[in-house]
């Protein structure tokens, strides 16, 4: 290779470092510019440019997301959570649980599909309580960090990394390679937060500048169910005083209305009652039933698959002064409607009956047909999702629950490898209709396998021009005096640093051909420098912007910069001090 070539080379690991740092163009492209300018050259090769596109790897990270998806949309994991935090009541309760169920979970599903399922339910209960909710997300965060690097699948960071191994010509890491070492900061990393890190994380309560999310207050029919265990109950006594963002603000009895409720009301058999509520508490209510039925849905309730959506009414619409009722929502739409809102206006009496006006918004629980049926509606405008509900069958529950645990196993003691165990277990999925190829077409993060591929390729070019080789011996100079503590303390120093300003996505692609070199030119074992990029490039708490769960935590937990650099600088030079003392140990 021509000195300009390894000039060229160090000009794109520039160009790229700045651009994300800056966000001057966004990872996907920034890597893709910078890959193409080194084709362009010669310096790589199409095949070269292309080597990710086969990797095993990519494939895996690709196929956690998508179980991760289906585990989210078919509220199993809401289930769980329910049983988990009944009768919790303090924030340091609640988030020591959070830790407790998150960081072991992490350990066999992917970390980011798992913050995002449990955020919601994180500022429900925040709000109910009335409790910090930053007291709560960091920690459900930093829980999911710490779990994922306990494994190989952990989190995609670990399988990128394997991926580059596999690239270099070496052995898979193995699945459990990571567990003694993150293991050992789960537990750790638990104590600091229970006992040290919460005492710095600022105390933000909900604001309306909290997770976007949706406050129109909908008046929502519920009626008292045949043999409801509610018949005979007083309001308080039901508990229905105190239903998480809902309020109880009428009652119909055989054509007679009861406002202003009093808590010493006796519920009876077919009463009808109103609630005036946010979006997502009428989801909820729909889902949880607690000894209700709403009349408007029926047996529309028992199709597999729904969504919960909300659509306002347009001008001139030929809902205009017609009743949800006369209107035949299920027919000709595939849909029913569950609530409505009117700004400035609360409804009175029965749903059905209320006539429609332009601006209206309803609530509607729709099945499969609806987006086609509703495509050319000029009748409403479709505002938002809330929710998608999927019930499934006993056989299904446990074929996914059974099938990812069998899946984990098999590949751990070699019989099958993960790759295969995911395609067979999503084969399955799809036989079974607990998903379906269009939910998987839409759920695959190709923006994230994009990004991996590029990344590799710009590591091969570092190694075919010399320039891993050339920075790995200027960090031997550096650090060699100081022995191998200073080799592994340098390396990882200089890796996290990348990873918390510029994502630990680029800090890989940049740090592992050079943690390879000086293993090579060291002739020592390349396992202890592989898993100390690794460690440090996963294990990400100093900022929001270096990992994935930390960027989604940041602005709805109400979070400064600064918070982050001081709860979780701590934590990651004990990461830093318990990785290098474990590998020192058991490789040098």
């Amino acid at each position: 290779m021509h000195a300009y070539d390894v000039i060229l080379v160090y000009g794109v690991i520039i160009f790229i470092i700045v651009s994300l740092y800056f966000d001057l163009m966004g990872a996907g492209f920034t890597f893709l510019l910078g890959v193409t300018v080194l084709g362009v050259f010669g310096i790589l090769t199409p095949k070269e440019m292309l080597i990710g596109a086969s990797n095993e790897q990519i494939a895996v990270i690709l196929l956690l997301l998508l179980l991760g998806n289906i585990y989210r949309k078919t509220a199993l994991l809401d289930s769980l959570f329910d049983r988990i935090f009944v009768k919790i009541s303090s924030h340091k309760a609640f988030t020591s649980r959070v830790m407790l169920l998150i960081a072991p979970m992490s350990a066999f599903l992917n970390n980011t599909p798992l913050v995002a399922l449990m955020m919601p339910y994180a500022y429900d209960w925040s709000k109910k309580h009335n409790q910090p909710i930053s007291k709560i997300l960091l920690p459900l965060s930093y829980a999911a960090i710490l779990g994922g690097c306990a494994t190989l699948i952990g989190t995609s960071t670990n399988l990128i990394v394997n991926g580059m191994v596999i690239e270099s010509g070496r052995e898979s890491l193995g699945l459990f390679d990571y567990t003694l070492i993150g293991g050992t900061m789960v537990v750790i990393g638990y104590l600091y937060m229970r006992f040290i890190g919460h005492r710095l994380l600022p105390s933000n309560y909900i604001t309306s500048q909290n997770i976007t999310k949706n406050t129109r207050k909908y008046v929502v029919e519920a009626q008292i169910s045949i043999n409801s265990p509610l018949v005979g109950k007083t309001i308080e006594e039901a508990k229905l005083r105190n239903l998480d963002g809902l309020f109880l603000f009428q009652i119909i009895r055989n054509d007679q209305e009861i406002t202003a409720v009093p808590n010493d009301t006796i519920l009876l058999q077919n009463d009808i009652l109103l609630f005036a509520g946010e979006t997502s508490s009428i989801a909820d209510l729909f889902e949880q039933k607690k000894g209700l039925t709403m009349p408007s849905v029926g047996m529309f309730s028992r199709k597999k698959e729904l969504d919960i959506v909300e659509i306002v009414v347009a001008d001139g619409s030929l809902l205009v002064n017609k009743t949800l009722k006369s209107y035949n929502f299920r027919s000709k739409f595939d849909a029913t409607v569950i609530a409505v809102h009117r700004n400035g206006e609360q409804i009175q009496g029965k749903l059905g009956a209320a006539k429609l006006k332009p601006g209206d918004t309803l609530l509607l629980l729709t099945g499969v047909r609806f987006g086609e049926l509703a495509s050319n509606s000029k009748d409403f405008y479709l505002i938002s999702k809330v929710k998608e509900i999927r019930k499934l069958t006993p056989l299904q529950s446990w074929t996914l629950v059974i099938g990812t645990v069998s899946a984990i196993f098999l590949s751990s003691i070699n019989v099958l490898s993960l790759f295969l165990a995911l395609i067979i277990l999503i084969s399955i999925l799809l036989i079974l209709n607990v998903t379906n190829p269009k939910e998987l077409a839409k759920s695959i993060d190709y923006d994230l396998a994009f990004i991996i591929a590029m990344a590799l390729a710009l590591g091969v070019a570092m190694q075919k021009t010399g320039v891993a080789e050339i920075l790995g011996n200027v960090m031997i100079e550096i650090f060699r005096p100081w022995g191998n503590v200073g080799l592994l303390s340098g390396l990882y120093i200089i890796t996290a640093i990348l990873a918390a300003f510029v994502t630990n996505k680029a800090a890989v692609a940049l740090i592992f051909p050079i943690a390879i070199s000086i293993a090579g030119d060291l002739g020592y074992n390349a396992i202890p420098f592989i898993l100390t990029v690794s460690f440090a490039a996963a294990a990400n708490f100093m900022t929001p912007i270096g990992y994935q769960t930390n960027t989604m935590v940041y602005g709805p937990g109400g979070y400064k910069f600064r918070d982050f650099i001081r709860v979780g600088t701590p934590l990651t030079i004990i990461y830093g001090i318990v990785t290098i003392f474990f590998l020192l140990k058991i490789y040098f």
